[in-house]
């Protein structure tokens, strides 16, 4: 990293970058940019392949409880990172449990527990609102790249490094097991292995996104530009690597445009916005390619 900031830094000085490229902090924003675009954009695909949005979107909003639980137990507030993973990953793993085992429709399933999860977080962090400065809360809650620090960068190097050794052991068995488990399971694949593993991966995800997406923005990322990658593609492959593009150019774009024009913007909400942004010009798109 600081061979990185070094080069950067004299390609600014040589008046080939703009100003703030001087900020350390903005590097170590794009860096994880670059890290996160592509792992939220290849899990998104899965999440909207299963049809699992709400799931995802469920799993961000614990970790409001998770952030809240972390401080409550000692954690920097900044980095609540244990309590984060080990809440979302409980969340997760006990919710599709239930899942299996009750007749309940699974989108009210994931309601309640949104539900109870968002209550017991709201409940939490009022009360630890009183003991940290509101501000670091907002930071993790909304994602903010001045928080962004070589640990979180070490924490997103290493949960990409898991999500690409998944990819290369599982990876086409569970997209098979994602777009027809009937066949996966006459074809002797685990389909319930691969889904628990997909909830792991939600879950880590969740918690290495939080300092560029924020935990509430999480789902959206995973969602947003997936849909829009949906709409413009005719094929899975297509689907997926579209998705990755869309998702790292909004992560990257939402983080420079803020500084760019000095818009005091979390850069949770700016990646957000772009990729909505996206989405609407996407249905357009369509609606004229079918009247073409």
């Amino acid at each position: 990293m600081e061979s990185l900031r070094s080069m950067l830094f004299e390609l600014q000085a040589g008046g080939y970058l703009p100003d703030m490229f001087q900020y350390g902090f903005l590097i170590n924003g794009l860096v994880a940019a670059l890290m996160i675009g592509p792992l939220l954009g290849g899990m998104g695909s899965l999440v909207v392949i299963k049809r699992l949005a709400f799931f995802s979107e469920a799993v961000g909003h614990a970790a409001l409880t998770g952030i809240a639980i972390g401080i409550l137990l000692g954690e920097p507030a900044s980095h609540p990172f244990a309590a984060l993973f080990g809440f979302c990953l409980i969340f997760a793993l006990l919710l599709h449990w239930v899942k299996s085992r009750t007749s309940v429709p699974y989108d009210a399933l994931v309601g309640v527990f949104l539900a109870v999860a968002i209550a017991t977080g709201a409940a939490l962090l009022l009360y630890v609102a009183r003991k940290v400065n509101v501000h670091i809360l907002e930071n993790v809650l909304f994602g903010s790249i001045l928080t962004v620090q070589d640990s979180d960068l070490a924490i997103l190097a290493v949960v990409s490094g898991i999500c690409i050794l998944a990819m290369l052991l599982f990876g086409n068995n569970a997209l098979v097991a994602t777009l027809n488990p009937e066949l996966a399971r006459v074809s002797e694949i685990p389909v319930r292995l691969y889904d628990y593993i997909f909830v792991v991966l939600i879950a880590l995800i969740t918690v290495a996104a939080v300092k560029i997406a924020g935990a509430i923005l999480v789902g959206a990322m995973l969602l947003i530009p997936a849909t829009t990658a949906r709409l413009v593609t005719r094929n899975v492959m297509q689907f997926f690597w579209c998705n990755i593009l869309i998702s790292t150019s909004c992560s990257l774009a939402g983080i420079l445009l803020p500084m760019a024009f000095d818009l005091p913007v979390p850069s949770g909400a700016s990646i957000v916005l772009l990729a909505s942004l996206g989405f609407v010009l996407a249905v357009g798109y369509n609606r004229m390619r079918m009247f073409m």
